[in-house]
């Protein structure tokens, strides 16, 4: 594909086009444009909101269960263009080709998840008196924006638009401004099989789209995934109306590898995918790891090995295997979090090697530091990109101590061949998802809430509790009949 993609916006059941436009790169090539995206002004943004607000109450007269089915009938034919649209994504965000079609799969995936809970809300709950015959139901909460990242976005904009549809909303979606196009694309496909308001997309700058489609008083229900001080303008809009939000916003997610685990070939694999999948874009990969001093080596070397191989390049290049990072900013970021390090004595180790210019596009070799300083950014802050620290400790209560001293409680992981014991450690973490011998999105259970403590967000997606998220308890009470 080599010719630029431009996508409209859609607004109530229909494809606009803006009055300016913006221009969306390739991480992999400094300055190649690969298109461009409508550029939404306030009066789109208010059109917008004005259309879900309209929508939305017919949708939510429906059934749960009719809302269902209309949800899943709008994704059949979706994998027609799915090829196109997976290589839009790697040209938008710079994710190696195969990931990029996963994160495709998963977006029809959860729609397919949430519509074995959706029908559940057609269920009024009973409580018999007396004094009072009382029935508690859920309600759609009405206006619902939904805001989400650059680095899996089709997958993380599904963790919460089936549920919010299927559960009666009419829906906003504001895609990121590093990655809209292939979003675009893909709601492309929903749109005309929706009534006309339930579903409409805005592209633009945050700064214009953001106030109005988070800070409308018609707006009931705002989630956002990002960065905590993302999360924090998010609260700061939705505050004067008091608007219900969700927030996903990342973590700083620890590991503990205790004493017995077992470490061989495919745990160091299961380890190092954890860590660099999508050059270390996820806000669940393992981004600090904790290591008994008796087995540091091993686990040093055992990563080593993983490493060794790796390949930097276009995420389109076959050969690739680690793509760049999506802005340039970023990378600068976590190579200044590994030369702060460094620095500061902790040793360094990179591995792999370029197929292009380093400097022709935001590419950065993996890398691990070794025993750097608590205080130092590579271990205090989320780095999101291709670096792990690895750190020893000398107790498992230290270990613990170790992981929950964070702002962050996301994700953890504890390796252990006891699952006995690891269960024992598990639950002393504080967040909001732990996995056992294993880490980051190919351990999640898709039927299992997913959220996180501290700043890492508030509030849940996925499972029967996200459903429930985009809904308010209606509880009708009755006099009863005492005989």
């Amino acid at each position: 594909m080599t010719t630029e993609i431009s996508t409209p916006l859609l607004i109530d059941g229909q494809e606009r086009a803006a009055s300016a436009t913006f221009p969306v790169y390739d991480p992999a090539a400094n300055g190649t444009v690969i298109g461009h995206a409508a550029a939404a002004s306030a009066d789109d943004a208010l059109d917008a909101v004005a259309a879900a607000n309209q929508a939305w109450p017919a949708w939510a007269a429906l059934s749960a269960a009719e809302r269902t089915a209309i949800c899943l009938k709008a994704l059949e034919g979706l994998d027609e263009d799915a090829d196109e649209r997976a290589e839009i994504l790697s040209r938008e965000n710079g994710k190696v080709r195969f990931e990029a079609a996963i994160d495709l799969m998963v977006f029809a995936g959860r729609f397919h998840q949430a519509a074995q809970y959706a029908p559940e809300l057609d269920q009024a709950e009973h409580i018999a008196g007396p004094p009072f015959d009382t029935t508690i139901t859920k309600l759609p909460a009405g206006v619902v924006t939904i805001i989400y990242p650059f680095n899996w976005p089709l997958a993380i904009l599904a963790a919460s638009l089936p549920a919010a549809l299927m559960a009666g909303n009419a829906v906003i979606v504001k895609p990121p401004p590093t990655t809209p196009l292939s979003s675009v694309r893909t709601l492309q496909h929903l749109m005309p099989k929706l009534p006309p308001g339930v579903l409409n997309v805005v592209t633009g700058a945050d700064e214009v789209v953001g106030p109005i489609v988070v800070g409308d008083p018609r707006v009931r229900h705002v989630c956002f995934t990002g960065s905590v001080g993302g999360g924090r303008r998010i609260m700061s809009m939705a505050a004067p109306n008091l608007t219900n939000v969700t927030l996903e916003l990342g973590g700083n997610d620890p590991a503990i590898v205790l004493d017995d685990a077992t470490l061989d070939e495919a745990a160091f694999a299961k380890m190092s995918g954890a860590t660099f999948m999508t050059t270390g874009q996820v806000c669940m990969a393992l981004k600090r790891l904790y290591v008994p001093r008796g087995r540091y080596d091993e686990v040093v070397d055992g990563l080593r090995a993983t490493l060794e191989n790796a390949v930097v390049g276009p995420g389109l290049d076959p050969a690739t295997t680690f793509g760049p990072l999506n802005t340039a900013r970023q990378r600068d970021y976590v190579a200044g979090l590994t030369e702060q390090a460094e620095a500061a004595g902790a040793e360094v180790l990179t591995f792999g090697e370029y197929t292009v210019d380093a400097a022709s596009g935001n590419y950065l070799l993996p890398s691990l530091v070794l025993n750097p300083a608590a205080d130092l950014g590579i271990v205090a802050e989320e780095q999101f990109g291709p670096a792990l620290p690895v750190i020893p400790y000398d107790t498992e209560e230290e270990a613990v101590a170790l992981a929950n001293s964070t702002w962050s409680g996301l994700c953890s992981s504890v390796w252990s061949a006891d699952t006995e014991h690891g269960m024992k450690i598990a639950r002393q973490l504080r967040t909001g998802v732990t996995f056992f011998n294993n880490h980051n999105a190919t351990a999640v259970d898709e039927r299992a809430p997913f959220g996180g403590f501290n700043q890492s967000g508030i509030g849940r997606e996925l499972g029967r509790e996200g459903m429930r998220d985009f809904t308010e308890t209606h509880v009708m009470a009755v006099p009863s009949q005492e005989g």
